[in-house]
């Protein structure tokens, strides 16, 4: 699903993965922990396509190059970001939005648009499963949400989207229990053989609930140690000092 071969990415002349190499494969899902300022949320950003940063080394997705592919044509590919702080868009309906992505990833891949009544019960479908109340999705996008329901309408688009590869940027930061198990709850029934994801955290407690095939540390710019869902246990309890 994607490859990362030696990958560098500095911004402002600031260096700062230094080197990382990583490979997902179909069905997997891994989370990266590590400090501040190891480079998580640059890893996020530089696999979506973010502009502003310089980048060196193979980044392949379904072994394909991702070199000079701009981020929407990633979004188009199956490549979704939830995002650690969601932005607010005045003006932007959040159903108009929806439907409006859905529907550019679906002429993008060769697929009939969805008509308002079908995109509807879709959109009905899923928010009954994460517990979302249909009102909200009425309103400007994220404007006037809570932290929980900004990151719950993460969570949405990236049911409706139904991407081959997701990345999860720090989703569970500000979240209480009850709208955590909630998110948990729509990661666990988004998995399959065919889809990916990338689970970007500071701490442990997601990974009570989205049990991931691996755990990654990030330290400086580089994956320094990888192991099971109990290397992220083993970091709860020593911090990342003893790790190297």
């Amino acid at each position: 699903m994607l490859e990362i071969k030696n990958l560098k990415a500095s911004i402002n002349d600031k260096l700062i993965l230094k080197g990382l190499n990583l490979n997902i494969k179909d069905g997997e899902l891994h989370a990266v922990m590590g400090p501040n300022g190891s480079g998580k949320s640059t890893l996020a950003n530089v696999l979506s396509g973010k502009n502003g940063y310089e980048i060196s080394g193979d980044l392949k997705f379904k072994g394909q190059s991702l070199a000079e592919i701009p981020v929407e044509e990633r979004a188009q590919k199956g490549i979704f970001l939830a995002f650690q702080y969601p932005l607010e868009i005045p003006g932007v309906n959040t159903n108009n939005f929806l439907k409006t992505s859905l529907n550019s990833v679906r002429k993008a891949t060769g697929k009939k648009e969805l008509d308002t009544l079908s995109f509807l019960k879709l959109v009905k479908d899923k928010s009954l499963e994460l517990g979302i109340d249909e009102k909200i999705l009425s309103r400007q996008l994220n404007v006037g949400f809570s932290g929980g329901e900004k990151k719950k309408n993460e969570i949405l688009q990236m049911k409706i989207l139904d991407p081959a590869f997701s990345i999860l940027d720090e989703t569970d930061s500000g979240l209480d229990i009850d709208a955590l198990k909630i998110i948990a709850k729509g990661v666990n029934s988004s998995r399959a053989n065919n889809k990916s994801f990338l689970v970007i955290t500071h701490y442990q407690r997601l990974l009570d609930y989205i049990k991931p095939d691996f755990v990654h540390v990030l330290s400086d710019g580089k994956i320094v140690k990888t192991g099971c869902s109990d290397l992220a246990k083993e970091l709860e309890k020593t911090g990342y000092k003893k790790i190297n």
